[in-house]
């Protein structure tokens, strides 16, 4: 199938991801991006400003993408008028965080469902740093509550969902910055290409698409996110094949954008949100039993673990309250299977279980 000169995009989520990295792409693409977005503020912002600017940062400097050609709606108070945007569009991105993929579900298979059968497939793509974000969009959209069983087939005709790995370092921007988005120069954004068959995939300028896109998003997790380099080589190598002089080129690359600095970030921003980091298939956790399950060392993800634990009561993270009432007031088995989601049978699950009662015990003589 051929792709129409007239593209546009729908993109959930205008935050800095969305603006500084998925629009940035699709507005290069030649995509009109319509932005969805609760956040009045900012939907009001876009619809004024006709323009802002993507600065990205190197050690030779700086340079400005201006992006146009976009408006935002609010899917609260306008979601007859997103249903139609979506109905016409050849693509639909978002950045909105894993834990809000149900939300916007039952927008996105109201509108499939009145697409018109005749138009490309529709192609859906969560642009989450979490393994399988698609995926987990997907099961909410075609679930029974949100697409009855008798249309699945016919839903399948009418969308293609692709699950992709996304990595650019986009740090806390200046309260200044108003719609501008200062970020890292280099970046990745593997697609799936599987889900496509005979299907052209969509004209997205910089995008690599693959047959696999497990390696990427895993790799990125277990290097940039984890930032525990040995881990990540020992298992991306063993398990996928990944050469080590690849691997090594990657790492030296995570190792150069961490140091940057020109591109100013805080510890608050990248630490935010620990129960999410530290539950069992995120960068802690995951890697650290398969190295376990497999013989090897996980010493420096379990002081991750510890660092991650500790990371309580910090201002403006509502997770981080929320982990240190779990730390005070759970059995440290409850903790380990409820947060880490680690079970007794696991081999990792003792080393977690003593960190746990470690953090407690220094809690209480504090």
């Amino acid at each position: 199938m051929l792709w129409s000169m007239d593209k546009k995009a729908v993109h959930f989520g205008a935050g800095n991801i969305g603006r500084g990295f998925v629009a940035c792409f699709l507005h290069n693409s030649g995509y009109e991006v319509v932005f969805a977005d609760v956040a009045d503020r900012l939907v009001d912002q876009l619809n004024t400003k006709k323009s802002y600017k993507v600065i990205e940062v190197s050690s030779e400097g700086t340079r400005e993408i201006i992006i146009t050609n976009y408006r935002a709606i609010n899917p609260r108070t306008n979601d007859n008028n997103l249903i139609r945007e979506i109905m016409s569009a050849d693509v639909v991105t978002c950045a909105i965080g894993r834990d809000n993929l149900k939300f916007i579900a039952p927008i996105i298979a109201r509108a499939i469902g009145m697409r018109s059968s005749d138009k490309i497939p529709l192609v859906i793509i969560a642009c989450e740093n979490a393994i399988g974000a698609t995926d987990a969009l997907a099961s909410n959209i075609e679930h029974p509550i949100t697409t009855k069983e008798h249309r699945l087939d016919d839903h399948y005709k009418r969308a293609r969902y692709a699950n992709c790995a996304i990595d650019r370092i986009i740090p806390t921007q200046h309260p200044d910055a108003e719609l501008d988005v200062k970020l890292e120069e280099l970046y990745e954004w593997v697609i799936d290409r599987s889900p496509f068959a005979d299907d052209a995939v969509p004209m997205i300028s910089g995008v690599r698409w693959v047959d696999n896109v497990q390696p990427y998003v895993e790799r990125k997790l277990y290097t940039v996110n984890t930032g525990h380099a040995a881990a990540a080589y020992t298992l991306i190598i063993n398990k996928y094949g990944i050469s080590k002089q690849d691997q090594e080129e990657y790492v030296r690359k995570v190792i150069i954008r961490i140091s940057n600095p020109h591109l100013e970030d805080t510890v608050e921003r990248v630490g935010r949100a620990p129960l999410r980091k530290l539950g069992r298939t995120e960068r802690f956790i995951r890697p650290a039993s398969e190295l376990v399950e497999t013989g090897y060392d996980c010493s420096a993800l379990l002081d991750a673990v510890e660092m991650a634990l500790r990371f309580q009561n910090v201002e403006g993270d509502e997770q981080s309250k929320e982990l240190a009432q779990i730390i005070a007031r759970q059995t440290p088995e409850t903790v380990v299977t409820g947060v880490c989601g680690l079970q007794p049978s696991e081999m990792l699950y003792p080393q977690v279980l003593e960190i746990v009662k470690r953090v407690q015990a220094d809690r209480l003589m504090a």
